[in-house]
């Protein structure tokens, strides 16, 4: 098993990682009736993707000798009314380094084999951008 999930009450969630021991707290967004204090579940899917693909190209990075640290990813989710669900995900990769053209495909190679990039449905439009310093 990799995490517990317990509902607590009034549409919130904690999600503790089994392994760390590590807790994620989400409650539904304002917009479907929750207190959006705390990370939805569709926003911890946007967010996994960022997360995803900035620890790919970290992998790829230590095997070019090249430090991403500072780098961020801005992540927007935008969703589709009916049925609801994500219809778009925009990720923005804001590269912290000063990098070759050659080391930019490689590291923007790795990034679109990301797994979560790679589950993701079809019908979610993914636009993604990679801003070299």
């Amino acid at each position: 098993m990799t995490s517990k999930v317990t509902y607590i009450g009034d549409l919130r969630t904690t999600s503790v990682h089994l392994q760390s021991g590590t807790e994620i707290l989400s409650d539904a967004p304002k917009d479907n009736h929750g207190k959006g204090e705390a990370f939805s579940p569709t926003d911890l899917v946007a967010n996994s993707l960022a997360t995803c693909m900035i620890s790919i190209m970290g992998i790829k990075s230590r095997d070019l000798n090249v430090d991403l640290t500072g780098s961020t990813v801005e992540v927007t989710k935008i969703m589709q009314a009916e049925p609801r669900k994500i219809a778009k995900i925009i990720t923005v990769l804001n590269m912290n380094i000063a990098a070759d053209d050659k080391t930019k495909i490689i590291l923007e190679r790795a990034a679109m084999t990301c797994p979560v990039l790679l589950s993701l449905h079809p019908d979610i439009e993914k636009e993604i951008t990679f801003n070299w310093k």
